[in-house]
């Protein structure tokens, strides 16, 4: 049985605690260090931000999310326990938690923070495939040699090290493979460290339920439950040509990752396709002014994702679920590929207010798509809408004063809708 304290790092025999610092974090597990697929996440994202930013905060309850009309974006673990969730109604989150502190989202700097973070995973190898801001996979395979310890030890080293220089918190999932590695890594939040080995998938997942499969919405359980297919046992029992007739190319991933099996490689290079957000509501709602409030939020937050990541995008979708599940999309293509936030919204907006009105929503969502990179955006101004070329202006002066100032410097009166 391999062993190693996540604070000394000390590999000796440990039984209950450290033998070396008298710790109790102590990682146990027979193919600890034979493992090299992980799935950083760091805990609490935004509001761990905003506690580092405010040492006030520390032991209060933080929500991060608009005003008392808006949603919740996400909450710390105090408020967390009290049962606030993420995608909340603000007023149902005061409601259990009313004495919570909250704290608008500020995108520019979390995407700032995700950068640090991304340079400390690429110290330790070249393949990294962020999934977000707060998470991304890390293949470790082949870099025992350079590092002169296992992967295990480099993640624990780098989990600390978040600590130590950021003042952030990270759970980590090991695994042999991508979709293993990203349920471990939920198994033990926060500042966990969970391994599923090749000899405890069979066991791991034979009484799961299904939807632990990254993918399986809602729709896609109540299809599975339709057939009987509860938990990955049930799904053991399906041949393999039968999943593929009822459920098409999904059966076919079905069938593998019931096994463990994920072919997938880690994936530095891979294309993103496009940057979204998105919201399901805890109750639908008609509300056109708080629907475009919601929507603001969405564009903020992937326009502060698309400058992050120096690109920029022609398709603009509008996504919606009726109160009636019935799905909406409504797309727009632009002239010039945009990554600017007032773009996206007013586009979208004019998307949002063709709509019927009265219809009851239950989902809202944004997306940008027709990725190129930022040096091609905006390269012809629009002669017919000078305003549009001003308002731009005004954006990235805005974003450039929130670098200098701190991301509080400026903020839009509909970001408070």
């Amino acid at each position: 049985m391999a062993r190693l304290c996540r604070d000394c790092l000390s590999t000796a025999d440990h039984i209950e605690r450290c033998l070396e610092c008298g710790s109790p974090r102590i990682l146990r597990h027979r193919e600890l260090f034979d493992l090299s697929i992980a799935h950083m996440d760091c805990d609490a994202f935004y509001a761990s931000v905003e506690k580092r930013e405010n040492p006030s905060l520390a032991d209060k309850p933080l929500i991060i999310g608009g005003g008392r009309r808006g949603v919740v974006s996400t909450a710390c673990y105090i408020a967390r326990i009290r049962g606030v969730k993420s995608a909340m109604p603000m007023f149902q989150a005061l409601k259990l938690c009313p004495d919570a502190v909250i704290v608008k989202p500020r995108m520019a700097l979390y995407a700032e923070v995700s950068k640090e973070i991304r340079k400390m995973m690429d110290d330790l190898t070249p393949s990294v495939e962020p999934l977000s801001l707060d998470e991304a996979f890390i293949d470790l395979s082949g870099t025992q040699k350079l590092h002169g310890a296992p992967p295990a030890v480099m993640l624990v080293k780098l989990i600390n090290r978040m600590q130590s220089e950021l003042g952030l918190t990270g759970s980590i999932g090991l695994s042999h493979n991508k979709f293993l590695a990203k349920i471990a890594s939920d198994l033990d939040k926060p500042r966990g460290f969970s391994v599923i080995g090749v000899q405890d998938t069979e066991k791991f997942l034979k009484d799961k339920p299904v939807r632990l499969i990254w993918g399986v919405g809602k729709a896609m359980q109540q299809s599975l439950e339709g057939s009987g297919i509860r938990t990955f046992s049930d799904l053991l029992r399906w041949e393999r040509k039968d999943l593929n007739a009822k459920f098409g190319q999904m059966g076919d991933r079905l069938w593998h990752l019931a096994r463990g099996q994920d072919a997938r490689p880690v994936d530095s290079r891979a294309a993103m396709k496009s940057i979204s957000n998105e919201t399901t509501f805890f109750e639908d709602t008609s509300d056109l002014d708080l629907l475009h409030g919601h929507l603001w939020r969405m564009c903020e937050k992937v326009s502060s994702r698309a400058k992050a990541k120096g690109i920029a995008g022609r398709v603009l979708t509008l996504k919606l679920k009726t109160n009636a599940h019935k799905l909406i999309t409504k797309r727009v293509t632009l002239r010039d590929a945009t990554q600017l936030a007032d773009t996206l919204y007013h586009s979208l907006s004019a998307l949002l207010d063709q709509l019927e009105k009265g219809q009851s929503y239950r989902l809202l969502g944004a997306s940008l798509s027709d990725l190129c990179p930022e040096k091609e955006a905006e390269l012809s101004p629009d002669l017919l809408n000078t305003q549009a070329s001003q308002r731009g202006k005004a954006e990235r002066a805005s974003d450039a004063i929130r670098k200098k100032f701190g991301p509080d410097a400026i903020i839009k009166g509909r970001s408070l809708r």
